[in-house]
């Protein structure tokens, strides 16, 4: 008797397009095994709605989800990434693991909920106390765990990045008092990824990979020895030119644009995620591209920081590819973030539909490149309804209002434009219904943690 589960959705969007009546198999592992399009004949668990697969969340700042909404009040003539980074700081130095565990368990199961599948954990709290005071080896490994716990908790599929941080500015300036709980000496981080990887190997819902924070906090040759010292395939992750003064920063010390120096310098890949790069030249469009690396975009954090806008045009036409993020986590929605990088093109050009082609579906095009390029930079197989790939479906209400009288070519288009988190119904992750009617199952208890945490933390 074979162990597989079967379900038939009313309409389904495969790497070919919608279909009717799709069967998909799972194994009892999470994998999809097998898919049966227009297929009446099979014994299956009926499922009414339209199966979509979960969207990628390539980079997340856990513990900013504390804070979202307290950063909102003007502090002075110049509100801006640097004075918001302050308020950051103060956050991060009253998170134990504990209370990270929480927030982290909460931001998770709001993620699924919303129809992020998995995420991409860009963690630099390696220990705790205003400067940093709590710090050992079993505080670094506890932070890394509070976080693969609170995944395992919500359900979602992990990719966490230890961050290694170690200067305040370009030339090798220290850290500041309030970054040194996020500082560590190259080999400590080393031995931190070794150690994460051996307790990541059980699970087909987690993965280790390496975040560099940023050209200012990593010193060349501590870069090039965390390269080094990896296996081939690892999944790199790095915050650039988000915000001009670091440009300049750059160019003083190097001579060069963060992005122009990495790409000479550093062996960038299909497997690297440049986070941000809103500062992006044409040139370094076309050189990311051409490197096959994704850009990371987390369009409402960059709008909510003052950052600039990407040039997502310049990116596409020079045939590059990009994920997106919700960093750190003014809000909680792939369709937003979608919907803002078309909106912010317009607004550009007061033209609309601009980052499509004619008569393609703009909101499908933005939904299967996030998910299958987000995928690649997650270093887990998801990001499509496909044989082999994990079991992440999201399940569209069509009964809802909003998708009436919908042909299958208009639903995304209608979900990425109109839609709210409300018009996801079901989310299945690695195979297991975590969200049915738009419930999480864990939801409760979740929340009950998260407030309480809250409390300790920001009273």
């Amino acid at each position: 008797m074979s162990m597989q589960s079967r379900y038939r959705f009313t309409c389904a969007w495969l790497p070919d397009g919608w279909h009717r009546n799709v069967v998909i198999s799972v194994d009892p592992g999470g994998d999809i095994v097998d898919i049966s399009a227009d297929d009446t004949v099979t014994t299956a668990r009926m499922i009414n709605g339209a199966a979509i697969p979960g969207m990628p969340n390539v980079h997340s700042h856990a513990f900013q989800r504390a804070m979202a909404g307290l950063a909102e009040q003007r502090s002075g003539q110049d509100d801006s990434f640097w004075t918001w980074r302050e308020t950051m700081y103060d956050v991060a130095s009253r998170i134990t693991p504990e209370c990270l565990n929480a927030v982290a368990a909460q931001l998770y199961a709001d993620m699924v909920k919303a129809g992020y599948t998995s995420v991409c954990e860009f963690h630099y709290l390696h220990s705790y106390g205003a400067s940093g005071e709590q710090r050992s080896r079993d505080v670094q490994l506890a932070m890394s765990q509070a976080l693969m716990d609170a995944a395992t908790t919500a359900g979602i599929g992990l990719t966490v990045l230890p961050t290694l941080y170690q200067t305040s500015d370009f030339g090798g300036a220290p850290p500041t008092e309030r970054q040194r709980q996020f500082s560590m000496e190259t080999r400590e981080y080393i031995d931190l990824l070794d150690e994460l990887r051996r307790s990541s190997q059980r699970s087909q819902q987690l993965e280790v990979g390496i975040a560099l924070h940023s050209l200012r906090a990593v010193p060349p040759e501590s870069m090039q020895m965390v390269l080094d010292s990896q296996r081939d395939g690892q999944v790199v992750h790095i915050h650039i030119a988000e915000q001009e003064r670091e440009v300049q920063a750059c160019q003083q010390h190097f001579g060069k644009r963060p992005i122009e120096w990495l790409l000479e310098n550093a062996p960038v890949d299909r497997n690297w995620c440049l986070v941000h790069a809103t500062h992006a030249t044409t040139a370094e469009l076309q050189g990311i591209a051409a490197s096959r690396a994704v850009v990371g975009l987390c369009p409402t954090t960059e709008a909510n920081l003052g950052d600039g806008i990407f040039p997502m045009e310049e990116l596409l036409a020079a045939g590059g590819a990009f994920g997106i993020g919700s960093d750190s986590h003014i809000l909680l929605s792939p369709i937003e973030e979608l919907r803002w990088l078309e909106y912010q093109a317009r607004l550009a050009r007061r033209q609309r539909n601009v980052l499509t082609q004619e008569g393609a579906s703009g909101g499908a095009l933005l939904w299967q490149r996030a998910c299958t390029a987000g995928a690649r930079v997650t270093g887990r197989a998801v990001g499509e309804l496909a044989v082999g790939k994990r079991a992440d479906v999201l399940v569209l209400d069509l009964g809802s209002p909003l998708f009436a009288a919908r042909s299958d070519h208009s639903i995304i288009d209608t979900f990425v434009f109109s839609g709210t988190s409300e018009s996801v119904r079901d989310v299945m992750v690695g195979g297991r219904w975590l969200v049915q009617d738009r419930r999480h199952f864990a939801e409760t208890a979740v929340a009950a943690g998260y407030k309480r945490a809250l409390q300790k933390m920001l009273k």
